[in-house]
């Protein structure tokens, strides 16, 4: 069996990048204190794990309080987009919170995935707030085409 190589080789997820610039332009160079990284714009993004599985490529995403129905996956031009709402069960009216950690409403997690990955080949789970996409043949990555000069 060849060498595997990394699909993702390269791979910029572009809203961790997006918010690393944000950081930067609000703290500079230096590392955010405790307690300043977490912004409206960071606060809900969903946590995800990619990795192989033989030559399937997986992708977890935590989604712990979101409800199935409230989940939506789509594939266009080679990104990967999952995207949904975490709603509150309790009324900010009724109850006063004397800490608030958890972030609710709308998010969005888009990541590009290899050339080639065929929407009919991705298979969705989601069970215990894990959503879980396979992606058959997915971390077999095609060799480079040469082109000849002359």
């Amino acid at each position: 069996m060849s060498e595997r190589r990394d699909p993702f080789r390269g791979f910029v997820d572009s809203i961790s990048e997006w918010n690393r610039m944000r950081e930067y332009g609000m703290y500079g160079a230096e590392p955010a204190q405790e307690g300043q990284r977490r912004t409206h714009a960071t606060a809900w993004v969903p946590a995800a794990d990619i990795f192989a599985r033989g030559d399937d490529l997986v992708i977890r995403c935590e989604l712990a309080g979101v409800r199935e129905e409230d989940i939506d996956i789509t594939l266009t031009g080679g990104v990967l987009t999952v995207s949904g709402e975490r709603r509150s069960d309790l009324d900010d009216e009724e109850v006063h919170f004397y800490t608030r950690e958890r972030s609710y409403g709308h998010f969005r997690r888009s990541m590009n995935l290899p050339e080639g990955v065929d929407g009919r080949k991705i298979k969705a789970s989601f069970e215990d707030g894990m959503l879980e996409l396979n992606i058959t043949d997915g971390a077999v990555y095609p060799e480079p085409e040469r082109i000849r000069i002359g």
